[in-house]
């Protein structure tokens, strides 16, 4: 009975030192090789261009004066081409209309890194 319960937590030992052991013998076989090209996070790029509001008239021209061409809605993509004092040249993907608006009521989605 007595070698049973030597062999039970011999068999119970080794089966707890045998990852530790493995684990320090790889570590100390490879070691890491440090990058040369940095990395980027997913939060440090600028987030999706969104509508801040609940429309946005596109105009034909950087100028709150100038003609209305369509209407950009909260939830539809679109692709902003260049900036301009304020103002973005876009793309509305859903309706096809290219124009301007203000970019008082549009801008990039903020992200943020939890460390």
């Amino acid at each position: 009975m007595r070698s049973t319960r030597i062999a039970v937590a011999a068999a119970a030992l080794c089966s707890l030192a045998l990852p530790m052991a493995a684990a320090g013998s790889a570590a100390a076989m490879t070691a890491p090789v440090p990058s040369m090209a940095p990395v980027e996070r997913p939060c440090e790029r600028p987030g999706p261009w969104v509508v801040g509001t609940t429309a946005v008239t596109i105009r034909s021209k950087a100028s709150a004066k100038s003609t209305s061409v369509g209407i950009l809605y909260r939830g539809h993509k679109f692709t902003v081409h260049k900036s301009s004092g304020g103002w973005h040249y876009i793309t509305d993907k859903t309706t096809g209309v290219r124009g301007w608006v203000s970019g008082e009521w549009v801008y990039r989605d903020v992200r943020m890194c939890l460390n």
